[in-house]
């Protein structure tokens, strides 16, 4: 039986994320926008809650286009509020316009997202080795530090938990346990930007 980390329990939904996506080392910066929104909406949520609506949310915010999303007018956001597809939370909806804006002034001052992002692990992955999931830290002071840098640049919903879920989302950190099959297979993946 091949094994994982605990977090994932046998939901086919969350074994896929967990199997394909978690942990590996993201670079694209439409993915990291993706990621951004996804984990932002997640705040006081389970996260195969999001997973569950992700369709909504690619359906309902252009694909996750940053572009588009920071372009989005109130009276769209109000209209999104309306669909089931995603959470409706009114602060988190008019977040994701936010967070576009923060996003594309970001990009444009880094020249990427990724880059902006991937500088505070000086581009490569931080190699945890964890035995148990009750190792697993919800925050370091290195993600407090990137979600405080991202607070000053006007993004909402970046506090240091989300911060800390985002980098092991997008490989920034490679939090599976050693006991699972894919802590080795993460921990070969590129390094390099």
């Amino acid at each position: 039986m091949t094994q994982r980390c605990g977090w994932c329990g046998d939901d086919p939904l969350y074994v896929d994320y967990h199997d394909t996506e978690w942990g590996v080392p993201v670079r694209d910066d439409a993915t990291l926008f993706e990621f951004l929104m996804l984990e932002g909406a997640q705040a006081g949520l389970s996260w195969i809650t999001v997973l569950r609506k992700r369709e909504g949310y690619r359906r309902l915010f252009a694909g996750f286009d940053a572009v588009k999303v920071a372009k989005f007018t109130d009276a769209q956001l109000e209209k999104r509020l309306e669909d089931p597809g995603i959470v409706r939370n009114r602060l988190k909806v008019f977040g994701a316009r936010t967070n576009a804006r923060a996003f594309l002034e970001t990009q444009a001052a880094f020249g990427s997202f990724s880059h902006y992002l991937w500088n505070f692990v000086d581009g490569k992955p931080i190699q945890n080795r964890w035995k148990r999931l009750q190792q697993v830290p919800a925050t370091t002071p290195l993600s407090d530090t990137i979600s405080k840098d991202m607070k000053r640049r006007g993004f909402t919903f970046v506090g240091s938990t989300i911060i800390y879920a985002h980098m092991q989302a997008t490989g920034m950190v490679n939090d599976h346990t050693l006991d699972c099959f894919r802590h080795s297979e993460c921990a070969q993946l590129g390094t390099s930007p």
